[in-house]
């Protein structure tokens, strides 16, 4: 992990934020005091569409209707304008 000043880091943050991109981490100081830290993003794993939507349906079929055997979504909207 590298230590770069205040004052470098605000001249320098391209270069930092580039460094920070491939995986680096730096601690940013002031007056000799670690103030920050850049880091890299958590890495996210994005799953596919179609992984979701059949997650979705396989919950839809495991927890049945969720609005009950005669209730619809319009007589939800209906009872929320009375």
């Amino acid at each position: 992990m590298d230590t770069v000043g205040s004052f470098e880091a605000k001249t320098h943050l391209p270069k930092l934020l580039e460094r920070v991109s491939r995986g680096e981490k730096i601690t940013i100081t002031r007056r000799g005091k670690p103030v920050a830290m850049l880091v890299p993003p958590p890495s996210e794993s994005t799953k596919d569409v179609r992984q979701v939507v059949n997650e979705t349906l396989e919950w839809r079929d495991r927890e049945g209707p969720t609005l009950g055997e005669d209730l619809t979504i319009r007589d939800l909207i209906e009872e929320g304008r009375r």
